[in-house]
């Protein structure tokens, strides 16, 4: 990483090839029939998306992203540390980003050695965020979505034990029981690798980030809303003793580039289309199962959803979320804009849009590389000497 300024590609790895009937189904989510999957194009698909990633770091990216859904075409990553895992041997520099698996939706002590595992191969380049994972998940797995909360730090509190206690030690919870908690291999960075939350808002999570002194990234929330809850992170996390560095505050921004916007906005609109009108469609009950939300939060919800589950409007999307979409001088001005008002050097770029095809990831991960992260880059540079004069 450079000047301070970190640049992230994030993948989601899509299965594009739907029914020509898609739509007469609700949901993307859950029940849609595995039926449509072609295990032959899946396989071209993953190699593809593999290639892509690898592309991420040659062209100056810093790290690349993969994250974990169920049942759903919107992402092929049901197991993403089998993606890292892939991705491992063939990146030398790059950090591999697992943003990341619920931990309450899995044994805790097989994630923290499954990530130790990870981190070792990598020689410490692994970084690793927690989701309390979307609602849709809880009608994938056998969790009650009510406990959900609980579970979910508690099996925080054990993937960090496991990681920095000498073991064997012993662990005696509400929903685990450990007389044997002695992980092998342990992480190869000290205590461990870099944390983040992942979530849409939720209090108690922005909460669970400032007391354990972690990164958070807020995602599908609207922009204004961002900015409140860094400026949360940042209040509570002081309280407990932890000041808030920019690189804990990831801004995921939907991006593409081109040689003018009209171009950019004609290659990028009909899979942001896709991305928003067809992927993360899904139903209200899909989305908050009975017990996952709080009352107030699910009003919060609620009053968002036309934006993410409604029909789609590019200015509707463009004006509500962090989207940069239009030429390198452009995305650039944006990026800086946005950077600024967060308080954050960390961009998390969701370049790979919807059923965007191969040629168009090429040249927006090539352009990007090429013309907006070296410039983001001398400006964050010129701006610390500027201050210093």
């Amino acid at each position: 990483m450079s000047d301070g300024v970190r640049f992230d590609f994030m993948h989601f790895m899509p299965y594009p090839h739907l029914p020509e009937n898609h739509k007469d189904y609700h949901s993307m989510w859950v029940d849609f029939p595995n039926k449509f999957y072609d295990p032959k194009k899946g396989a071209e698909l993953y190699k593809r998306y593999l290639a892509e990633l690898i592309l991420a770091e040659k062209v100056g990216f810093d790290a690349v992203v993969v994250n974990e859904h169920h049942n759903t075409a919107y992402s092929m990553m049901a197991a993403p540390n089998l993606i890292a895992a892939a991705i491992i041997p063939q990146m030398k520099k790059a950090k591999i980003c697992v943003w990341g698996t619920p931990p309450n939706l899995e044994y805790p002590n097989r994630l923290a050695e499954e990530y130790a595992m990870l981190d070792v191969m990598s020689e410490g380049r692994l970084e690793v965020a927690f989701p309390l994972g979307t609602g849709m998940e809880y009608w994938a797995n056998p969790i009650n979505p009510a406990s959900a909360r609980a579970r979910y730090r508690e099996s925080i509190d054990i993937i960090l034990q496991a990681w920095t206690q000498d073991g064997p030690t012993t662990y005696y919870g509400d929903f685990y029981t450990y007389r044997y908690l002695n992980p092998w291999p342990r992480p190869y960075q000290k205590p461990h690798p870099p944390c983040y939350i992942v979530g849409t808002g939720s209090p108690e999570t922005v909460e669970l980030a400032a007391r354990l002194g972690f990164g958070y990234s807020a995602v599908f929330v609207s922009k204004q809303r961002a900015f409140e809850l860094n400026q949360q992170l940042r209040r509570s996390s002081a309280e407990y003793g932890h000041p808030v560095r920019p690189e804990q505050l990831p801004l995921q921004v939907i991006t593409y580039v081109a040689e003018t916007k009209e171009k950019a906005e004609e290659e990028a609109i009909p899979h942001l289309r896709f991305f928003f009108e067809d992927a993360l469609r899904t139903t209200p009950t899909f989305l908050a199962p009975p017990g996952y939300l709080s009352v107030a939060e699910l009003k919060k919800r609620a009053a968002l959803a036309d934006k993410l589950h409604g029909g789609f409007s590019f200015d509707n999307v463009n004006e509500s979320f962090f989207v940069a979409v239009g030429t390198a001088d452009q995305v650039v001005a944006q990026l800086e804009e946005w950077g600024g008002r967060m308080g954050t050097s960390h961009y998390n770029l969701l370049a790979a849009i919807g059923d965007m095809p191969h040629w168009k990831v090429v040249k927006n991960l090539s352009l990007i590389g090429q013309d907006v992260i070296p410039r983001v880059r001398a400006g964050a540079a010129a701006e610390r000497r500027v201050a210093a004069e």
